[in-house]
């Protein structure tokens, strides 16, 4: 039986999700969803997302998730590019898109508002249960960063019973997700590994705590409350969660907490020190991707000793580092990150067959992170090739810095990127989000990681901004931020 729900003073058990799940599948074969058809949702953390990815299993069907953040041209491509035949979406988020919708998508909109009734539970409610031939289960198809050009659509094919029993696996180990167990989700649904988090929550757990968005101390309060034995959280609400006032955070009973699970942005190490130090050896980090799936684990007994390390090979994982000639690097040497994970099936480019080949090597893929592997073979990510920056012939690695600017007073997330510089080509700028109530200034910044990090590795530019682009897996749009001061530019590095 599915785990059951709670969403805010919503509790709804396991065998309640069931059925609505079926009449969900029901809804979507009378709406011409065939095996193998993609549904989209375009929804903050709704209960009925819930509904959606049970309905869907059942249904045969892949779930696109579109970033309720996107505008009418981003989300027009998704939807024209996947193949929707459905879209749940949102009465205020249909407004901002209604004019790139393709016509023949089927539109059900989830909450009322802005002139738009529920038509989701109505709609629901009067579906007979799916009661056709059993179709394949599928999980979320999922839009890749596109830190060039369009985002790619993430298709892979449904797994064999070997791969299952071994992403069973994978999922403990890397997410902390194994038979009863009680979870605890704040981060947003559209992202992959969140979506995954959910996915195995439903299937395996008892439990699973939905929150609309991210609360730091609502989150103390939910592991007490309902127990909470796994929590996904991301590096930037480790650092929210510090913020708070020492006495607040022990106000919380959080014994029962036995797996904290992170992956899409590398961790500071200072950081996650300082989550061990709190809460114990419960931290886990994860190397992963939508093409890759989860390909390392950092357990918390390594975390002092290999501090700034995605952990080692996880399962049956392969990792390779190559050079720019295909030749394979030795330890220690800095490298595109290649990697395997048999618990998963193969994938395809949804309609980019060429570039899903160019990715490929010896049968391993990377999608474009630069990293190494240590002597006892734990992986370390430098940063994406893309992401490098070239100053004066001296190679530069934002992550780097970003890991010392997420840990000065009043910063609450960062990037850094590369921006035109007539002397040397490339020099560094870095945009921060400051903590609510902070005052922050540049040169102060400046100065505080000069004591840190080499002079030459310390941003010439800092700006304060209110938010950073993020795509679909919760990876920072660099491309969309390095845009902006390359604007006008006849050349670009």
């Amino acid at each position: 039986m599915t785990a059951a729900l709670v969403f805010g003073t919503l509790e709804r058990a396991g065998a309640e999700i069931d059925a609505r799940a079926a009449r969900l599948a029901g809804g979507l074969a009378g709406l011409g969803v065939n095996d193998g058809d993609v549904v989209a949702v375009m929804l903050r953390n709704d209960p009925a997302y819930v509904d959606i990815i049970q309905g869907c299993r059942i249904a045969g069907a892949y779930y696109c998730q579109i970033n309720w953040h996107f505008k009418r041209d981003e989300a027009g491509f998704i939807l024209n590019d996947c193949g929707a035949k459905v879209l749940f979406i949102q009465p205020d988020l249909l407004a901002e898109i209604a004019a790139a919708i393709p016509d023949d998508v089927s539109v059900i909109v989830v909450g009322a508002g802005a002139g738009k009734a529920d038509q989701f539970d109505s709609w629901l409610a009067a579906q007979a249960p799916y009661a056709g031939a059993p179709r394949t289960p599928r999980g979320h198809m999922a839009y890749t960063s596109g830190t060039t050009g369009r985002p790619k659509g993430v298709r892979r094919r449904p797994p064999t019973p070997e791969q299952q029993a071994l992403a069973a696996q994978v999922m403990n180990d890397a997410l902390g997700i194994y038979p009863g167990v009680r979870t605890l989700l704040s981060a947003p649904l559209y992202h992959s590994a969140p979506s995954s988090f959910a996915q195995y929550s439903l299937l395996l757990g008892s439990l699973f705590v939905l929150e609309e968005k991210f609360d730091a101390e609502a989150t103390l309060a939910l592991i007490e409350r309902h127990r909470i034995d796994t929590v996904y959280l991301v590096p930037v609400m480790y650092v929210r969660l510090l913020r708070l006032p020492p006495d607040l955070r022990l106000r919380y009973d959080l014994s029962s907490l036995k797996f904290v699970a992170s992956t899409g942005s590398p961790c500071a190490p200072e950081v996650k020190k300082a989550m061990i130090d709190w809460l114990g050896p419960v931290i886990y980090e994860s190397y992963a991707s939508s093409e890759t799936g989860y390909i390392t684990v950092m357990r918390p007994q390594d975390a002092a000793r290999k501090a700034g390390s995605a952990g080692k090979a996880l399962g049956r994982a392969e990792i390779r580092i190559f050079d720019d000639n295909g030749h394979v690097l030795p330890t220690g040497e800095i490298g595109t990150i290649y990697a395997h994970q048999p618990a998963y099936s193969d994938f395809s480019y949804h309609g980019n067959d060429a570039a899903r080949r160019a990715v490929e090597r010896d049968g391993l893929v990377s999608v474009g992170d630069m990293g190494y592997l240590d002597a006892d073979g734990f992986l370390y990510v430098c940063d994406r090739a893309a992401d490098m920056v070239i100053s004066g012939g001296v190679n530069i690695y934002p992550a780097e810095i970003e890991h010392v600017l997420i840990t000065l007073p009043g910063i609450i997330d960062c990037a850094v990127v590369g921006i035109p510089d007539e002397e040397y080509g490339e020099s560094l700028a870095a945009q921060v989000i400051a903590e609510a109530g902070a005052t922050l200034d540049a040169e102060t910044i400046r100065k505080a990681l000069a004591e840190r990090i080499a002079g030459y590795k310390v941003p010439r530019r800092i700006d304060i901004v209110e938010a950073l682009p993020r795509d679909d897996n919760g990876k920072v749009q660099k491309r969309k931020i390095r845009d902006a001061y390359w604007s006008g530019r006849s050349r670009r590095i």
